[in-house]
């Protein structure tokens, strides 16, 4: 690596893959460049997961490069088919505006938006790819994609034993249309991925050097797994989701302070912006230390995510619930309404924390709802009102009720 850009990133651990790394050295080396990260909108918030490729964005535009962040309008439509088993399900249009209003609100977090130089702007390929009929798309690109080559994809390899569809199969083309656009119309010169989009994106440089004649570079970061070793996402139902809407500044900082301590260098290195040498420090630590150490991982995570104020409050709720102090008002907090004794099913539907009755009752026979500090294990016991009740689920959710 010859670039500063590129060596803070390699320390950092983001990146797995280049497609050209002597090209890319010299394009940084150059002056300014043009990077764009794609996301479809098929959930209205980015999660944990998203976030490797978003932090070395995040790292390019305080480098003073310019992001693009790109939401599919258009590829969300056809579903990606990298690393499934299974078509995507089809959105509605209403579905689809509402994941991406969430995504730009998730993008905000973590990138500084406006005019300027190294500004980042958003673009959805949906502006550009409505204009193509069908005839159309296959006149102006149909020759430059073959399918031998598309067949040896890994995303389409893996689907063709179990009914990879026609649709599918188009998205890498999609793709690929999008890094072109985006080289013409901004002379972006760098597509970021995840590792398992590093087919779908290589397919775009090369149709930029057959229909331009010129080069450009995809750079892809490792995937994040969770301890069981699994890629985290919504499919898989670990997704821890950025937007508070979805999941509390509180449960995002204890997603982060509970990390196996195997992976806290690694979370330090990616998900905050602790210089390089405090990190080396921390990372020596072991015992109770470490656990000093997972806190500020918490808090840096959280601050980027959520603001300062939000990873105080978060980080005084812990202290509440763990360490016999702090202000407990800044604990995941509702208010429901109860002037009686309730069923304990009623009440823990009632407070939000599961969807069903027959949810509630095989956690409650599970012993893994405490209630003011005392399991309950009875389905039919009763919980009488009061001006606060502490619950606990499992061994990390904890949410203050307070009866109105």
């Amino acid at each position: 690596m010859k670039n500063e850009l590129l060596q803070e990133l390699e320390a950092r651990g983001f990146i797995n893959q280049t497609s050209n790394i002597d090209g890319l050295n010299d394009a940084l080396n150059s002056g300014k460049i043009c990077a764009y990260l794609g996301s479809d909108p098929t959930a209205d918030s980015l999660h944990v997961g998203h976030l490797v490729p978003v932090m070395m964005m995040r790292w390019l535009q305080k480098y003073g490069h310019k992001p693009i962040m790109l939401v599919g309008g258009a590829t969300g439509r056809i579903g990606d088919p990298s690393g499934r088993d299974t078509g995507r399900p089809m959105m509605t249009d209403e579905t689809l505006a509402k994941n991406i209003a969430g995504l730009k609100k998730s993008y905000s977090k973590f990138l500084k938006f406006g005019d300027g130089a190294s500004d980042a702007i958003i673009v959805d390929n949906y502006d550009w790819m409505k204009n193509y009929s069908h005839l159309d798309f296959l006149a102006q690109y149909g020759t430059d994609f073959t399918v031998p080559h598309m067949l040896s994809m890994e995303s389409v390899k893996r689907r063709l034993d179990n009914g990879m569809t026609f649709l599918e199969f188009n998205y890498m083309t999609f793709q690929a249309v999008d890094f072109l656009t985006l080289y013409k119309k901004y002379g972006c010169v760098l597509q970021l991925c995840g590792a398992d989009q590093w087919g779908n994106a290589v397919m775009g440089i090369e149709l930029i050097r057959k229909k331009l004649g010129k080069e450009a570079f995809v750079l892809s970061t490792s995937l994040i797994t969770d301890s069981n070793g699994n890629k985290i996402g919504k499919s898989a139902g670990n997704a821890v989701w950025v937007n508070e809407d979805k999941v509390s500044a509180y449960d995002y900082y204890q997603y982060f302070r509970n990390t196996p301590d195997d992976l806290v260098e690694k979370f330090l290195k990616i998900f905050t912006e602790i210089p390089l040498k405090e990190i080396a420090q921390m990372s020596k630590l072991q015992g109770s230390d470490l656990n000093e150490v997972k806190k500020k991982l918490a808090f840096a995570a959280t601050e980027i995510a959520h603001g300062r104020d939000a990873a105080v409050a978060a980080e005084n709720a812990a202290v509440a619930l763990f360490g016999g102090g702090g202000d407990k008002s800044t604990m995941p907090t509702t208010e429901i309404k109860m002037n009686a004794p309730m069923g304990i099913l009623d009440f823990l539907c009632l407070a939000g924390l599961f969807e069903s009755k027959s949810e509630a009752r095989r956690n409650v026979e599970q012993g893994g709802i405490q209630i003011d500090g005392n399991k309950i294990t009875d389905p039919k016991a009763m919980i009488s009102p009061s001006d606060e009740i502490m619950v606990q689920k499992g061994k990390k959710v904890f949410l203050r009720v307070i009866c109105k």
